[in-house]
């Protein structure tokens, strides 16, 4: 869901792109994809507005967190041509999320049945995590299923697991994540392409109707997210070239608003 810089690496020293030990320290344990926490959050807390929250679901939200490092680490590690500075944050976060998934299982057994999303995902995630494999659209999207495995998770741990409820958030969570992978590429790295923020504004033109079905705010939502998928590439072009271009922080800024407002309509309308 981020861009990977590549426009500097020719004003760098020959053995600064990639090399880990170059790094500022902080960079070594927390990933500079910003837009991973949203991704996080939002599919946690709709589990939350279709359940009720419990303290189980904060120890679900830190092996959450955890997980994510750990594998946001592990890429880095792979990608780096000097490893040994991302050995120690990776035994951090790898040794603190098998310690909580482990309390989590035994405490819920059926949380195993994540596997059977988890486990494709993160091996298409780490294929993508070879040197020099450019991060694709598939990627993402894996890493956008992982995600959405949160919702029926952060109910079951609340105890207070109603499938109608569960059901509506995964769908919500579904669309959104889906939705945002899409609109930030068509931003971002297919900027120049005409097709696909098409096909990205008319994946949200399409869920408007479906969200008609779950009431009036759900479509006002949905119809809100369309405008913002189909606005923020025509933005892209036509300041492309000027002093003040659409940046990732200009566009992380509009999806972080997004994504207050998903979480916001789902704590006040989830059946």
């Amino acid at each position: 869901m981020t861009a990977t810089s590549t426009g500097k690496r020719a004003t760098q020293p020959p053995n600064a792109a990639g090399a880990g030990s170059q790094r500022p320290a902080a960079r070594q344990w927390l990933p500079h994809q910003h837009g991973a926490w949203a991704m996080l959050a939002v599919p946690f807390l709709l589990g939350v507005a279709a359940s009720t929250p419990g303290a189980w679901q904060l120890v679900l939200a830190a092996a959450s967190v955890l997980g994510y490092l750990a594998s946001a680490t592990g890429q880095a590690w792979l990608r780096a041509r000097r490893r040994a500075p991302f050995t120690l944050p990776l035994a951090v976060y790898g040794a603190g999320f098998g310690v909580l998934g482990v309390a989590l299982l035994l405490a819920f057994p059926p949380l195993l049945a994540t596997v059977v999303v988890l486990g494709p995902t993160a091996a298409l995630v780490v294929a993508g995590a070879k040197p020099g494999t450019r991060r694709d659209l598939v990627n993402s999207l894996a890493q956008a299923a992982q995600a959405v495995v949160l919702v029926p998770s952060a109910a079951w741990v609340s105890g207070a697991f109603n499938a109608t409820s569960v059901a509506v958030a995964t769908g919500v969570a579904a669309v959104y994540l889906l939705g945002t992978v899409l609109v930030v590429r068509s931003v971002l790295r297919e900027r120049d392409s005409t097709a696909f923020a098409t096909v990205s504004t008319g994946f949200h033109v399409l869920l408007v109707a479906p969200a008609l079905l779950l009431g009036s705010v759900w479509a006002i939502l949905a119809l809100t997210l369309a405008v913002r998928a189909a606005a923020l590439p025509l933005a892209a072009r036509r300041r492309a070239g000027t002093p003040r271009p659409l940046r990732p922080v200009h566009v992380g800024a509009v999806e972080a608003v997004v994504a207050v407002a998903v979480v916001v309509v789902a704590f006040a309308a989830l059946p």
